[in-house]
């Protein structure tokens, strides 16, 4: 077979194998073999047809290949990623549970302490700082962050160019301390060991975390990190123990496998060490670490036997499967059982790439010792008497604002709002599943804790600014319509409004669901409330005082006084995009006729201002003026057009065309300029209407030429009151006669 013969067989073996058509592709190779007889091309064609074989499921034949492979010389690690990639691959590949899977073991690497988590660095929220995107996460571990930064939770990358300088969130902050005393004592002791192991003063660094393993005994961190430290001292099988001890505490922890892995592999426990390796892949499939070291094992594992090595793999302890792994990971401590022949590790190999079953462990961690959890109660205990001592009775009323609701509403006969308070707080506490590790004492979650600053009432929707400070979102926007400053520190926020990204804080959103789900209940069934009330459209509807406004002509408006941001913004959350158009009136405030304006579009600015695209929807009356947060508003009824019949309506749709004839003839009198600036603002005339009387309003060609008419609003206010079409075709045709006559000639 000729040399270009030869390289055509190799690319069509190349594209089976692209195509997935692995059997065409192994034999393809396996019949080149015999072709070539430089060891580096047959080595390289025995992988690729290992490669195939394995990715065919045929892993027995694949191993053999494989070793044949390694015969010619030892394979480099790089050789064998198509192996790792097919071992994990084929995980949940049967069932289809791989996504499953994946979104299971994200859930699950939120645990550890469930909520009070960070994501960056799966310890003890620290010092936690909200992303704009509303998650938290501990101040340093955003400090050693790349710019842009990316929120781990959601992937979205912030574009705020100060993130690195935000501040501590006040009050996720103030409940660490309270909640979680003896947590926050071991962090600053972790901290302070890593400092010391940076300044490479290995025995002190041991002292902090000894110290703080003692306070904080199931923080996975911790273990982890002793176990790096006890790797650098060379105290390998203490380091291997606090690595096993991590894994347990978090066993779908990748980190925490990882370090078990390194010190497997230093202490020579090679197959144990692959096994780690694999798990971690399965576990987060693009771990790169995990992928090189486990082909530099399987390099190892693969290179030709000697009887030295041969002895060492029959005195090494099994292997199980990365499926059983993470089976059984927490439950199964099953001993080991020696390897009896080199074909069990094929037969390990074999089963790791067979994994079907769903990817389901949860951390089921043993309980706190009598003595660290009577030690945790007296510290909070203490922590209470204190904040009841420092606390000023203003701040204990308002604490218990929902509480004193609950007691004015009613003294129940089942025993009063105090014991509701107490229950549902304790249904709370029983409520959070798989909290284990940071369970709140009932007694010390107090509502005044998430309490706005601004309503003095309880979190709802509650939003973080840069500088720290929380606050419902309507509060927040209501404050920004003022002043783009923060309302406590006066921090300036005008990059903050510019992004208009108020996205809710999450973990403060969870704490109060979980925490106090019947004070969240009540404010939601206020809100509820408030927002039925904004979304009527005969009572108390939102006016805009300023120009006239006609049914179906473009009316639009630059949004900049506090008091209209607000009222634009209420529309627009309610759903109804609606709000009334009235002129000014020195005596009532606004004038007794308007027109419904519904919002099409909102664009808004860097500093809160906005234009506000509407049109003209219908025309009411106002019954009663009215004022609500510094806007106008008005109990209304609309207007409809009274219609004709018989010989009226001839004679109306008589009139009709007329004047339409009429007004088109004023209207191609305009000089093109003028045109111009009209069709822009306005848009072009309307069509006549077929028939006249369809719309309660009238024809929308009316409207729009009182519109462009060069008339006054006081003029033009008349029109709108009118119910009779007749009428306001008559009062239409008296102005452009009189618009014709003193046209200057």
């Amino acid at each position: 077979m000729g040399t270009e013969s030869m390289e055509n067989m190799l690319e069509l073996a190349a594209e089976a194998f692209q195509s997935k058509n692995f059997e065409l592709a192994a034999d393809i190779y396996e019949c080149q073999f015999v072709h070539y007889s430089d060891p580096v091309i047959q080595q390289e064609l025995l992988v690729r047809r290992a490669d195939a074989l394995a990715f065919d499921g045929k892993l027995n034949e694949a191993f053999e290949t494989y070793q044949k492979a390694s015969e010619f010389e030892r394979l480099r690690p790089v050789q064998l990623e198509n192996l790792i990639e097919c071992l994990s691959s084929n995980i949940g590949k049967k069932d289809g549970t791989h996504s499953q899977n994946k979104q299971h073991v994200e859930a699950a690497q939120r645990s550890g302490y469930d909520a009070f988590a960070c994501r960056i660095c799966f310890g003890f929220l620290y010092e936690p700082v909200t992303l704009p995107c509303g998650h938290c996460f501990c101040k340093k571990c955003l400090q050693r962050e790349r710019k842009p930064i990316s929120c781990k939770d959601c992937k979205e990358s912030t574009k705020l160019t100060n993130v690195h300088e935000y501040k501590v969130n006040v009050v996720l902050s103030n409940l660490m301390s309270k909640w979680f005393p003896s947590e926050l004592i071991a962090v600053k002791l972790r901290l302070e060991g890593n400092g010391l192991y940076a300044e490479k003063r290995m025995e002190a660094a041991l002292d902090k975390y000894n110290e703080a393993i003692l306070i904080a005994p199931r923080d996975h961190v911790l273990y982890s990190n002793r176990s790096q430290i006890n790797s650098s001292l060379k105290n390998f099988e203490d380091a291997l123990s606090d690595a096993e001890m991590a894994c347990k505490l978090k066993p779908l922890w990748v980190k925490g496998h990882i370090r078990k892995a390194q010190v497997l592999s230093t202490l020579g426990k090679t197959e144990e060490a692959l096994n780690e390796y694999l798990l971690c892949i399965q576990l987060d499939p693009e771990n790169k670490l995990a992928r090189t070291e486990a082909q530099k094992l399987l390099s190892d594992l693969l290179s030709p036997v000697t009887d030295n090595v041969h002895r060492k793999i029959l005195d090494c302890t099994s292997l199980l499967s990365s499926r059983s792994r993470v089976k059984g990971i927490i439950t199964s401590t099953s001993s080991p059982t020696p390897l009896k022949s080199y074909k069990d590790l094929k037969k390990y190999i074999i089963n790791n790439a067979a994994l079907s079953d769903n990817l389901k462990a949860s951390a089921t961690l043993s309980p706190l010792s009598p003595l660290h959890e009577t030690n945790l109660r007296k510290v909070c205990s203490k922590n209470k008497e204190k904040d009841k001592r420092s606390a000023n009775p203003s701040a204990i009323e308002r604490g218990l604002f929902l509480k004193r609701k609950h007691t004015m509403e009613g003294d129940s006969e089942t025993g009063g709002s105090e014991d509701t308070c107490k229950r549902s707080k304790q249904d709370g506490v029983n409520k959070k599943e798989g909290m284990e590790c940071c369970n709140v004492v009932a007694d010390l979650i107090d509502p005044s804790d998430l309490e706005c600053s601004l309503c003095m009432r309880l979190f709802y929707e509650p939003v973080t600014t840069p500088c720290g400070h929380t606050y419902c979102l309507k509060c927040m926007e209501r404050c920004l319509d003022h002043n783009p400053k923060c309302p406590l520190c006066k921090e300036d926020l005008s990059e903050y409004l510019a992004q208009r990204q108020y996205c809710k804080t999450v973990l403060m959103e969870d704490l109060i669901s979980t925490y106090l789900p019947a004070e969240l209940l009540e404010r939601q069934k206020i809100n509820e409330e408030e927002i039925a009330e904004l979304s009527n459209l005969n009572k108390n509807v939102p006016i805009f005082v300023c120009t006239m406004a006609f049914p179906t002509v473009p009316c639009p408006l630059h949004i900049f006084e506090p008091c209209y941001r607000l009222m634009i913004r209420r529309c627009m959350e309610t759903g109804t995009k609606q709000f009334g158009m009235c002129l000014s009136d020195s005596i009532k405030g606004f004038a007794d006729y308007g027109c419904i304006l519904e919002i099409r579009n909102v664009e808004f600015f860097a500093d809160g201002r906005s234009v506000v695209d509407t049109i003209g929807k219908r025309r009411f009356k106002v019954i009663q003026h009215n004022q609500r947060d510094g806007y106008n508003t008005a109990d209304i009824e609309y207007l409809e057009d009274v219609k004709v019949e018989g010989v009226a309506a001839k004679e109306l749709q008589t009139l009709h065309d007329a004047v339409y004839d009429q007004a088109l003839i004023w209207v191609n009198s305009l000089k093109a300029e003028q045109k111009e600036r009209i069709v822009c603002h306005f848009g072009p005339m309307p069509e006549k209407d077929s028939e006249p009387q369809a719309s309660p309003n009238g024809p929308s060609w009316c409207w729009w030429l009182l519109a462009v008419l060069p008339l006054e609003g006081r003029a033009q206010l008349p029109f709108l009151a009118l119910t009779s079409l007749r009428d306001r075709l008559t009062g239409i045709r008296r102005v452009l006669l009189f618009m014709s006559r003193n046209r200057p000639r």
